[in-house]
């Protein structure tokens, strides 16, 4: 709707664009500023008169609105002062719009850049044309009306996204920092809180909620060229339908302060990437693989009949760990040499080990803290982290899942 008061700047300004403008027409132009055609042609005939200034005649082979140079000095000087005006307001128009867009760049952030332009026009509404504004700011202005009317919706949008935060930030605190949208959604959802992991993502970013990212890791794996070869049974297969028949074990590092290490043998159960047995040692002796296996076996009650896949590192391909084996009536299974591939899902385990438990610190400190940090963070993966591979479960109510369902199909 069109402004009924006019400001005196106002009507100078449009007047002085409509002189200043070859080939304009008062339709034309009082389409852009939003005003009546009768309006504008009565703004500028009123300043014509106000300067003795009658409407210009063209001259042959000049521009259309080009006023001729009269031959009356008194004349001439009104001539020059209109001609002065209309080159003071085109300067008004320029500085205005260079104001607008100096001040709109704070608005200006690459995903929200239109949301951002829209609040800057309701922002300076009171002070700048609607219509000026949406055209620096190259926006539709029924764009901007279609925003302004979901307002009300959007603030409510908002409300129950600080909500949701203030519930990611308490799961996210409970998982130590580690947990990412996935996982942060299955918590959320077995809470009775019926969420998209999409909008648990956006609002992640929104309140920057984000889990930790992994360093550069030392290499572990050394094989030794004399052992003999041992046949790869997985073939990348990671999965099993049953507890306790697949494992796969790996040897991953644990900084200290001051330089030094511990070092941490794992075995994992591939059915449920349930941690069966571990080991946490100064040294990479075979001793350190061989504890974690025996663990497990301790752990599972038997292994006899299981696979046990690694890599090849010297301590898995020594004599006494293959005498290990035999004794426990696990069967060897190694991948590729030089193939981190061969071994993924052992070499995922220990980097979301080391990313939620260091989360960004360069090492554990010493020793005994070291191992109290990851014994409370393997005993926790097992009974309360959610695992993606498990349907973001634990690793303990997969399994404990899986035995119900066949106690109640053998019923």
């Amino acid at each position: 709707m069109a402004m009924k008061d006019y400001s005196d700047e106002f009507r100078a300004d449009a007047v002085a664009l409509y002189e200043s403008t070859p080939g304009a027409t008062y339709k034309s132009i009082a389409a852009d500023l939003g005003v009546n055609r009768a309006t504008l042609r009565e703004w500028v005939l009123r300043d014509r008169d106000r300067r003795g200034v009658t409407a210009a005649v063209a001259r042959p082979g000049s521009r259309p609105g080009e006023a001729v140079p009269s031959a009356d000095p008194d004349e001439r000087v009104l001539q020059l002062e209109a001609r002065v005006a209309e080159l003071e307001a085109s300067e008004r128009k320029l500085a205005t719009e260079r104001d607008i867009l100096r001040r709109a760049a704070k608005y200006f952030r690459r995903d929200e850049l239109v949301r951002s332009r829209f609040q800057f026009v309701d922002d300076h509404r009171n002070t700048q044309e609607v219509k000026r504004l949406c055209q620096v700011l190259d926006v539709n202005r029924s764009s901007y009306y279609k925003w302004l009317a979901g307002a009300e919706a959007r603030a409510a949008r908002q409300c129950e996204d600080r909500i949701l935060a203030g519930k990611i930030r308490e799961v996210h605190g409970e998982s130590g920092g580690a947990y990412g949208s996935p996982r942060v959604s299955a918590e959320l959802r077995a809470k009775g809180l019926r969420v998209n992991e999409k909008r648990v993502a956006r609002v992640m970013r929104t309140f920057s909620i984000t889990g930790i990212r992994l360093r550069r890791r030392v290499r572990t794996t050394v094989p030794d060229p004399a052992v003999p070869p041992v046949p790869d049974l997985f073939q990348r297969d990671f999965t099993a339908t049953e507890p306790g028949r697949k494992y796969m074990g790996d040897i991953t590092y644990l900084p200290l302060a001051g330089g030094g290490f511990l070092y941490l043998a794992t075995v994992l159960d591939c059915f449920s990437r349930k941690v069966v047995g571990w080991s946490i040692a100064d040294h990479m002796r075979t001793g350190l693989v061989a504890d974690a296996l025996r663990m497990a076996a301790s752990t599972r009650g038997r292994l006899d009949g299981a696979v046990f896949h690694s890599d090849h590192g010297a301590q898995y391909g020594s004599r006494s760990f293959a005498d290990l084996c035999d004794q426990l009536g696990v069967t060897r299974s190694m991948g590729s040499v030089g193939t981190s591939a061969d071994n993924a899902a052992c070499e995922s385990f220990h980097a979301s080990l080391k990313r939620e438990t260091l989360q960004g610190a360069r090492d554990y400190g010493d020793s005994a803290t070291c191992r109290r940090t990851v014994f409370a963070w393997l005993t926790r993966y097992n009974t309360r982290r959610r695992h993606s591979a498990n349907g973001h479960v634990s690793p303990d109510e997969y399994e404990h899942r899986h035995h119900t369902a066949k106690l109640t199909l053998a019923a």
